[in-house]
């Protein structure tokens, strides 16, 4: 038998684990090794290597590792949990982003005074090193199994499985089994550092007309160094969380009348108009032109769309004339209503739409999070019309673009590569060739991506943007989906070369994604000191005392009638006070006007990471000002 690793191909006997290999050929890598993929599907590593295997190995270095090992530390949480509370009842319990968690029913309910011993619980698993076992069983002995041990959700879940045809498997470490595909861990051993970190109520499967259970939410690391880093951050985030400094700094709110409905303050817009008033700029430059569409728009439409059928739970709607509405949870249709009001050329081909479009989408509250999940918010879309062959070269003109806005806030990103998912529209051979246009527009760049297996839109693969904060957290903001589907499902057409009528390809396309979304990723990432480009208040005046009123309200006026967001400080409080104020507003530039200044004529200018005055003239200052914008 053969198998290929790091591009090497290895003979091996048959029936050769993973592990088995890995201690022949690299026992370094075994070490460190959370799952594997053999021929393109994740796995334990005790999975046998079957004829012509292309292996690959995944550390907690690598996103699908991390996945493995917090997987295992959630069986390991569930495990601690059902020795402390004997009747204890689970739910699902997988890895997120950052950690994991488990549902759980324990009576009494677990609380956060029961961390400290859950945590000690777990930590002796951890010392037990117990074996992580998988086994495929049977559905009647699946049911036994968790029928004997009062698993009610369980039960339900191995209803499902079954009904969708699917293998039942279970893991095992010691007394503890669950039911799960894995991939785990080797042993509970490789754990070496946890904390719980969370509790909260999550209804069964979502729904709100189901019971609620404990979300117990935790996180692991090979090491407590790095779990000592992680809390670091941790504390960091909260420090910077934009719905804090959003009420502080006055930018937006949130009440109790709109749940998931942000309420901007004039700071706020100010930030939304700057990114718009940016945005359209480069656009124009760009080439595209702006649109806007309807907020409500028929159930046809978006039964045309497949919307109605793929989305349906999560859109808002409402009856018109005795006929059914939706509001809009995506901009698309209406950019190709807009398209089908005219005839089309290919001479116009790509045609470029824009649009700030606001959308509306039920999200679950368990799942609100300020601007960063709501319910109402503002895409920045573009839906582009194209012939097949304008494909690669445009998707290049979109990452260029993508990549200058976010320069100009300082952002690196990575790129992921999401293909067809299981709920999708379209045969495979359409899907193929849009997944393969967007692979060659990436690898053009030498730009490393990852590929996303099966995260595809349902009517398109995409290329997502992932920015990189201050944190070192990845958000998801710009994202370009490659459309075979909707142009065919609305009979779009173009008159070609030919002088035959073509159906054109779509691409739907965001940079900042939602904006309101990218206004709290600013927000926590500059820790409410915006660029100065974008800062609500530019510049601060601040006269020593009531005797440089005047001169300072001339400076103040000269600012304003530059073009920038000034502010003039009258109260009458010591010069101190005033600059203290000026910090905790984080506004870039103030300025102090005392004798000195009015006698010269200059003005003392402190920027807002500086404990230095500079003194200057103001036309040398407004210069300065302008090559910042």
């Amino acid at each position: 038998m053969k198998v290929t690793f790091k591009d090497e191909v290895f003979e091996i006997e048959e029936n050769t684990t993973i592990l088995e290999f890995l201690k022949q050929k690299d026992e370094q890598l075994l070490k460190s090794a959370c799952a594997a993929k053999l021929n393109g599907t994740l796995c334990d590593l005790r999975d046998v290597l079957v004829e012509n295997s292309n292996l690959k190995i995944f550390t907690f270095e690598d996103e699908e590792g991390k996945r493995a090992y917090w997987h295992t530390t959630a069986h390991i949480l569930a495990q601690a949990i059902k020795r402390i509370f004997k009747k204890a009842e689970f739910g699902v319990g997988p890895s997120i982003e950052n950690g994991f968690f488990y549902d759980v029913v324990t009576s009494p309910a677990i609380s956060i005074k029961d961390f400290t011993k859950i945590e000690e619980e777990m930590m002796k698993i951890v010392k037990e090193n117990l074996e992580v076992k998988r086994e495929i069983i049977s559905y009647d002995e699946a049911r036994k199994m968790f029928e004997k041990d009062g698993q009610k959700y369980k039960l339900q879940l191995i209803e499902e499985i079954k009904n969708k045809g699917e293998k039942i498997s279970i893991y095992k470490q010691g007394e503890f089994f669950d039911l799960c595909s894995g991939p785990h861990l080797i042993s509970t051993g490789q754990v070496k550092a946890v904390k719980l970190l969370n509790l909260t109520g999550a209804y069964w499967k979502g729904d709100a007309e189901n019971e609620m259970l404990s979300r117990v939410y935790g996180i692991s690391f090979l090491n407590e160094e790095s779990l000592k880093d992680y809390l670091t951050l941790r504390e960091e985030a909260k420090r910077v969380d934009h719905r804090k400094l959003g009420k502080e700094l006055k930018l937006f709110n949130f009440v109790e009348e709109g749940p998931g409905f942000c309420f901007f303050l004039p700071n706020g817009v100010i930030i939304k108009n700057s990114l718009i008033k940016y945005w359209r700029k480069e656009h124009e430059k760009a080439g595209y032109k702006e649109i806007i569409t309807p907020t409500i728009l028929s159930r046809k439409l978006w039964e045309t769309s497949g919307h109605w059928e793929h989305y349906k739970e999560n859109m808002y709607t409402t009856i018109i004339d005795e006929q059914d509405f939706a509001i809009k949870p995506m901009n698309c249709p209406g950019a190709i209503l807009i398209y089908k009001m005219h005839s089309h050329s290919y001479k116009e081909l790509p045609l470029r739409l824009c649009e700030f479009g606001m959308v509306h989408r039920h999200e679950l509250s368990g799942t609100l999070h300020g601007l960063m999940r709501a319910r109402c918010f503002t895409q920045d879309d573009a839906h582009i019309f194209l012939d097949k062959t304008q494909i690669k070269e445009e998707v290049k003109r979109i990452i260029e673009l993508i990549a200058r806005i976010y320069k100009k806030f300082g952002f690196s990103y990575s790129l992921e590569l999401a293909t067809m998912p299981e709920d999708h529209i379209g045969d495979e051979k359409t899907w193929d060739e849009a997944t393969d246009s967007l692979k060659q527009a990436i690898e053009d760049f030498n730009i490393n991506y990852k590929v996303n297996e099966k995260d595809g839109a349902f009517y398109g693969p995409k290329i997502d943007f992932y920015l990189k904060d201050c944190l070192n957290r990845r958000w998801q903001c710009g994202t370009v989906q490659l459309d075979f589907q909707l142009p065919q499902r609305f009979n779009l057409e173009f008159i070609g070369k030919d002088g035959q009528k073509h159906t054109p390809i779509m691409i739907h396309r965001v940079v900042y994604g939602s904006i309101e979304r990218f206004i709290g990723i600013l927000t926590e990432h500059f820790a409410g000191s915006f660029p100065f480009f974008i800062a609500p208040v530019q510049v601060k005046i601040l006269p020593v005392s009531a005797k440089f009123f005047e001169f300072a309200k001339e400076v103040y006026n000269e600012i304003l009638n530059a073009g920038f967001r000034a502010k003039l400080d009258l109260k009458d409080e010591k010069l101190g006070f005033k600059i203290r104020q000026a910090q905790l507003e984080k506004v870039p530039f103030a300025i102090i006007i005392g004798e000195k200044e009015e006698k010269t004529k200059t003005i003392s200018v402190r920027e807002r990471k500086s404990t230095e005055t500079k003194e200057t003239t103001l036309e040398e200052f407004l210069k300065k000002l302008k090559e910042m914008e």
